[in-house]
C-alpha cells in the first residue's frame, strides 16, 4: 500500500473514531519519535491531516495536542534511554544497521549543534529520531536532553495540528 494511501485510511479512521483522536495522535507521535519505528513509520502528514479534522469533528484541541506532544516525547525518551544503554553498539543493531549513514548524519549534527540538536532536530524528518539516540551514547546529561525533548514536542505537535484547525474555524467550518 502507497504511503498516501496509508495516510488516507489513518485519517478516515480518525474521523470514523473521534473519540480515539488523542490516543491515536499518541502513537502516531509516538512512531514518528522512537528510533526504530520512526524508520517505518512515518505519520508527520497524518498527524498534520488530523489538524482540520478535529476542528471540523469539534473534538477539543488541547487534549490531541497535549497527547501528541506526551507521544513524541516519550518516543525520544525511551531512543535516549537506547543510546544510553547500549552505547555505540547500537549501531550494529537493526534496523540501524541497514541505515548507517542516517546514523553518521545524526552523529555529526549532534557534534555540531550539541543540546540543541534534540531541539532542532524535532522539525527534520530522519533527524527527528536518531538524535536522541545519538544524545544517549554521547552521555548527553538527562536533564538537559529532557528539556529540548519535552519543549521541543510541545512546538512541534503544536506546528503540526494548529494550523489545520485555525484554518477549518476561520472558514466557519469547524464542528
Amino acid at each position: 500500500m502507497e504511503l498516501e494511501n496509508l495516510a488516507r485510511e489513518a485519517l478516515h479512521f480518525v474521523e470514523a473514531h473521534k473519540h480515539l483522536a488523542p490516543y491515536i495522535a499518541f502513537g502516531l507521535a509516538f512512531g514518528e519519535s522512537f528510533a526504530v519505528l520512526s524508520i517505518l513509520f512515518p505519520a508527520t502528514v497524518v498527524l498534520i491531516g488530523m489538524g482540520p479534522i478535529i476542528e471540523a469533528g469539534g473534538i477539543p484541541f488541547l487534549p490531541v495536542w497535549a497527547a501528541a506532544a506526551a507521544g513524541a516525547s516519550l518516543g525520544d525518551a525511551i531512543s535516549y534511554w537506547i543510546g544510553h544503554y547500549f552505547g555505540d553498539r547500537v549501531r550494529h543493531m537493526w534496523p540501524l544497521s541497514k541505515y548507517p549513514q542516517t546514523v553518521d548524519r545524526g552523529e555529526a549534527f549532534f557534534h555540531r549543534w550539541g543540546a540543541w540538536s534534540v531541539f532542532i532536530g524535532r522539525f527534520f524528518g530522519p533527524l527527528r529520531a536518531i538524535v536522541p539516540l545519538i544524545a544517549g551514547i554521547f552521555g548527553m546529561p538527562n536533564w538537559l536532553f529532557q528539556l529540548a525533548n519535552v519543549a521541543s514536542a510541545l512546538i512541534w505537535a503544536f506546528v503540526l495540528l494548529a494550523p489545520g484547525a485555525a484554518a477549518i474555524k476561520a472558514l466557519g467550518l469547524g464542528g
